[in-house]
């Protein structure tokens, strides 16, 4: 990419004002060492030494966006406990409006635990329900987006299948947010692709955008033939397949496909991984960004976020400097 143009963009990013709707996680990591294993079963006893709690699911993705300027209203569900209350607290700390956050008291907040022990994973136990939300929940949500429509940039809509993501709602606000003229982009998951048309961009892994489409990915023509095939079921503009090690393929549908190979140096942990590319391409788009070019700049958003251990986000300086406009 041009560095000029690349510049111009990322100075855009703290002028807009992304919409995430979807489902938000508690990521608890609890840190250790394994130095025997348990007299009771052949397992590793981990010795805890520190435990974090991190956002995660939708709230990665507004922490990816926040961490580079932009402005981010959120709609999404916790349950009536701790977590929840955890949830809602950290988001205030971030000056973020928490009049999105709805409370169900029949569904846990979903808590994802991870043992990690000498920086591997050791097993991660969760904690949700995925019950589709209360008709009452689905049309707080709605009035919400109203309310907040002439303020925003674009839409995203982060689903991991725990209920918040419903045809009902979806095809609503899609609506609503295609009557103005914005990007949606959406992070599909499998079974719910028909919930997905008429947006902006999906950006499925390889396994998902060959679920989603019906066609077993083995290479590069395979992928273009899937891409294709997501195109004209849903009618979006493009998808934007990742593919890990690998990097991304970009299918449009002007019939441009485009390669990007990855930026990462080390991969320590995927975790989030496909928040960071969801957020930052949305953003970036928003902010005038072609595909092309807001698929490279989410390439090395999620090639530094790999680097690191745990749901992480990427920094302004650091997506700078990996761009090499700092």
């Amino acid at each position: 990419m041009d560095k000029r143009r690349t510049i111009e963009i990322m100075d855009n990013f703290s002028k807009k004002t992304i919409f995430i709707v979807g489902d938000i996680i508690m990521d608890q990591y609890i840190w250790g060492k394994v130095t025997r294993i348990s007299p009771e079963a052949p397992v590793p006893v981990v010795d805890m030494e520190e435990e974090d709690f991190l956002l995660g699911g939708a709230a990665n993705v507004l922490n990816n966006i926040v961490s580079l300027g932009s402005k981010v209203l959120i709609c999404g569900v916790v349950g009536h406990d701790e977590i929840g209350k955890k949830i809602i607290h950290e988001l205030r700390t971030r000056g973020i409006d928490t009049g999105g956050i709805i409370v169900e008291s029949n569904r846990p907040t979903t808590l994802k635990t991870r043992i990690i022990a000498h920086s591997q994973q050791v097993v991660r136990y969760d904690r949700e329900k995925r019950d589709e939300i209360n008709n009452s929940t689905i049309e707080i949500i709605k009035g919400y987006l109203k309310d907040r429509l002439s303020e925003i940039d674009a839409l995203v809509i982060s689903d991991y299948h725990k209920g918040v993501i419903t045809k009902g709602l979806v095809s609503e606000i899609v609506s609503l947010v295609n009557s103005k003229g914005l990007p949606v982009v959406a992070d599909p998951k499998v079974g719910h692709f028909d919930l997905y048309k008429g947006l902006t961009l999906i950006t499925p892994n390889t396994l998902e955008a060959s679920t989603g489409s019906g066609i077993a990915i083995v290479d590069e023509r395979s992928i273009e033939r899937a891409g294709r095939s997501l195109i004209e079921k849903l009618k979006c503009k493009a998808v934007l397949i990742t593919r890990g090690e690998e990097g991304m393929a970009l299918v449009e549908d002007n019939g441009e496909v485009t390669y990007i190979p990855t930026v990462a140096k080390k991969v320590f942990d995927v975790t989030g991984a496909g928040d960071t590319v969801i957020g930052v391409m949305t953003l970036a788009i928003a902010s005038g960004a072609t595909m092309k070019e807001a698929a490279m700049i989410a390439n090395h958003a999620a090639g530094i976020v790999v680097g690191k251990i745990g749901t992480a986000v990427v920094e302004t300086e650091e997506l700078k400097k990996s761009l090499q406009i700092d």
